[in-house]
Protein backbone atom coordinates (compact mmCIF):
# COMPACT_ATOMS: atom_id res chain seq x y z
CA UNK A 1 0.00 0.00 0.00
CA UNK A 2 1.36 3.48 -1.10
CA UNK A 3 0.31 4.97 1.96
CA UNK A 4 -0.82 8.71 2.13
CA UNK A 5 0.31 10.95 4.49
CA UNK A 6 -1.89 13.65 6.91
CA UNK A 7 -1.42 16.64 8.87
CA UNK A 8 -4.03 16.26 11.61
CA UNK A 9 -4.83 19.21 13.03
CA UNK A 10 -6.69 19.04 16.78
CA UNK A 11 -7.99 22.39 18.45
CA UNK A 12 -9.75 23.98 20.67
CA UNK A 13 -10.92 27.56 21.32
CA UNK A 14 -12.76 29.56 24.25
CA UNK A 15 -16.52 29.85 23.09
CA UNK A 16 -16.11 33.82 22.82
CA UNK A 17 -15.74 35.93 20.80
CA UNK A 18 -16.96 33.11 18.17
CA UNK A 19 -15.41 35.40 15.31
CA UNK A 20 -12.31 34.02 16.27
CA UNK A 21 -13.38 30.44 16.07
CA UNK A 22 -15.28 30.98 12.67
CA UNK A 23 -12.06 32.80 11.39
CA UNK A 24 -9.88 29.64 12.02
CA UNK A 25 -12.97 27.31 10.37
CA UNK A 26 -12.91 29.43 7.56
CA UNK A 27 -9.45 29.66 7.19
CA UNK A 28 -9.10 25.88 7.45
CA UNK A 29 -12.04 25.18 5.03
CA UNK A 30 -10.28 27.36 2.55
CA UNK A 31 -7.01 25.28 2.66
CA UNK A 32 -9.39 22.48 1.79
CA UNK A 33 -9.13 20.40 4.99
CA UNK A 34 -11.90 18.10 5.92
CA UNK A 35 -13.27 18.28 9.80
CA UNK A 36 -13.05 14.22 10.71
CA UNK A 37 -15.15 15.97 13.82
CA UNK A 38 -15.43 19.12 15.70
CA UNK A 39 -11.89 20.81 15.97
CA UNK A 40 -10.69 18.05 14.35
CA UNK A 41 -9.76 17.57 11.03
CA UNK A 42 -6.92 16.49 8.26
CA UNK A 43 -4.91 17.88 5.27
CA UNK A 44 -2.67 16.16 2.80
CA UNK A 45 1.32 16.69 3.80
CA UNK A 46 2.49 19.41 1.81
CA UNK A 47 5.01 21.99 3.21
CA UNK A 48 2.67 24.49 2.15
CA UNK A 49 -0.07 23.05 4.94
CA UNK A 50 2.72 22.01 7.27
CA UNK A 51 3.35 26.03 7.10
CA UNK A 52 0.27 27.31 7.30
CA UNK A 53 -0.71 25.15 10.06
CA UNK A 54 2.11 26.52 12.09
CA UNK A 55 0.76 29.66 11.46
CA UNK A 56 -2.22 29.08 12.20
CA UNK A 57 -1.08 27.07 15.64
CA UNK A 58 0.33 30.56 16.67
CA UNK A 59 -2.92 32.33 15.84
CA UNK A 60 -5.13 29.71 17.90
CA UNK A 61 -2.58 30.69 20.73
CA UNK A 62 -3.27 33.78 20.99
CA UNK A 63 -6.96 33.69 20.75
CA UNK A 64 -6.30 31.52 24.17
CA UNK A 65 -7.18 28.49 22.37
CA UNK A 66 -4.99 25.09 22.07
CA UNK A 67 -3.69 22.81 19.23
CA UNK A 68 -1.88 20.23 18.01
CA UNK A 69 -0.90 19.31 14.69
CA UNK A 70 0.17 15.68 13.90
CA UNK A 71 1.64 13.45 11.15
CA UNK A 72 -0.71 10.76 10.40
CA UNK A 73 -1.61 7.60 8.16
CA UNK A 74 -4.66 5.65 8.00
CA UNK A 75 -4.51 2.04 10.22
CA UNK A 76 -5.60 0.22 6.72
CA UNK A 77 -7.05 0.89 3.27
CA UNK A 78 -10.53 1.15 3.95
CA UNK A 79 -9.63 3.73 6.72
CA UNK A 80 -8.00 5.43 4.53
CA UNK A 81 -10.66 5.44 1.59
CA UNK A 82 -13.06 6.58 3.65
CA UNK A 83 -10.86 9.89 4.41
CA UNK A 84 -10.50 10.49 0.86
CA UNK A 85 -13.73 10.14 -0.33
CA UNK A 86 -14.28 12.77 2.44
CA UNK A 87 -12.30 15.12 0.34
CA UNK A 88 -13.92 14.20 -2.59
CA UNK A 89 -17.54 14.78 -1.66
CA UNK A 90 -16.04 18.01 -0.41
CA UNK A 91 -14.88 18.91 -3.64
CA UNK A 92 -17.98 17.45 -5.67
CA UNK A 93 -20.39 19.47 -3.43
CA UNK A 94 -18.05 22.85 -4.37
CA UNK A 95 -18.15 21.34 -7.98
CA UNK A 96 -22.18 21.03 -8.04
CA UNK A 97 -22.26 25.00 -7.01
CA UNK A 98 -20.25 25.66 -9.50
CA UNK A 99 -21.73 23.94 -11.95
CA UNK A 100 -25.47 25.80 -11.28
CA UNK A 101 -23.67 28.93 -11.08
CA UNK A 102 -22.54 28.20 -15.08
CA UNK A 103 -26.21 27.20 -15.90
CA UNK A 104 -26.98 30.62 -14.01
CA UNK A 105 -24.65 31.96 -16.56
CA UNK A 106 -25.85 31.02 -19.33
CA UNK A 107 -29.12 31.63 -18.64
CA UNK A 108 -28.29 35.20 -18.25
CA UNK A 109 -26.71 35.06 -21.34
CA UNK A 110 -29.67 33.54 -23.19
CA UNK A 111 -32.05 36.06 -21.85
CA UNK A 112 -29.95 39.15 -23.22
CA UNK A 113 -30.38 37.21 -26.52
CA UNK A 114 -33.54 36.80 -26.74
CA UNK A 115 -33.99 40.62 -25.17
CA UNK A 116 -31.44 41.57 -28.25
CA UNK A 117 -29.44 43.48 -25.55
CA UNK A 118 -26.44 43.87 -27.67
CA UNK A 119 -24.44 46.46 -26.41
CA UNK A 120 -20.74 46.24 -25.09
CA UNK A 121 -21.69 46.91 -21.74
CA UNK A 122 -23.88 44.09 -20.61
CA UNK A 123 -21.00 42.31 -23.12
CA UNK A 124 -18.42 43.24 -20.54
CA UNK A 125 -20.55 42.68 -17.65
CA UNK A 126 -21.10 39.20 -18.68
CA UNK A 127 -17.28 38.86 -19.39
CA UNK A 128 -16.92 39.92 -15.65
CA UNK A 129 -18.81 37.07 -14.45
CA UNK A 130 -17.08 34.93 -17.07
CA UNK A 131 -13.88 35.58 -15.32
CA UNK A 132 -15.27 34.74 -11.89
CA UNK A 133 -16.49 31.67 -12.69
CA UNK A 134 -12.56 30.88 -14.22
CA UNK A 135 -11.50 31.88 -11.22
CA UNK A 136 -13.32 30.35 -9.12
CA UNK A 137 -12.96 27.04 -10.74
CA UNK A 138 -9.22 27.42 -10.47
CA UNK A 139 -9.56 27.85 -6.36
CA UNK A 140 -11.48 24.69 -6.24
CA UNK A 141 -9.30 22.45 -8.51
CA UNK A 142 -6.35 23.75 -6.36
CA UNK A 143 -8.28 22.30 -3.27
CA UNK A 144 -9.15 18.87 -5.39
CA UNK A 145 -6.29 16.86 -4.15
CA UNK A 146 -7.90 13.55 -4.90
CA UNK A 147 -9.78 14.10 -7.95
CA UNK A 148 -13.55 14.88 -7.09
CA UNK A 149 -15.81 12.58 -9.46
CA UNK A 150 -17.51 15.86 -10.81
CA UNK A 151 -14.38 17.35 -11.66
CA UNK A 152 -14.75 16.69 -15.65
CA UNK A 153 -18.32 17.93 -15.58
CA UNK A 154 -17.41 21.21 -14.47
CA UNK A 155 -14.29 21.86 -16.62
CA UNK A 156 -16.79 21.02 -19.47
CA UNK A 157 -19.95 22.96 -18.10
CA UNK A 158 -16.54 26.22 -17.81
CA UNK A 159 -15.80 25.19 -21.45
CA UNK A 160 -19.78 25.71 -22.46
CA UNK A 161 -19.85 28.76 -20.90
CA UNK A 162 -17.07 30.33 -22.64
CA UNK A 163 -18.18 29.21 -26.09
CA UNK A 164 -21.83 30.80 -25.19
CA UNK A 165 -19.91 34.09 -24.27
CA UNK A 166 -18.13 33.85 -27.98
CA UNK A 167 -21.14 33.33 -29.28
CA UNK A 168 -22.93 36.64 -28.03
CA UNK A 169 -19.70 38.54 -28.41
CA UNK A 170 -20.26 38.34 -32.05
CA UNK A 171 -23.70 39.43 -32.06
CA UNK A 172 -23.08 42.09 -30.17
CA UNK A 173 -19.86 43.18 -32.54
CA UNK A 174 -22.28 42.78 -35.20
CA UNK A 175 -25.18 44.50 -33.60
CA UNK A 176 -22.49 47.59 -33.38
CA UNK A 177 -21.02 47.34 -36.53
Amino acid sequence: MNEITWLLLTYKMPAEPTSRRIAVWRRLKGMGAVYLQNGVCVLPKSADHVRRLKMLENEIAGADGESVILETVALDRAQEEKVVARFKADRDEAYVEFIDKCDDFEREVAKEIAASHYTYAELEENDVDLKKLQGWLVKIEKLDFYGGDRAEEARARLKDCEAVLDGYARRVFDANE
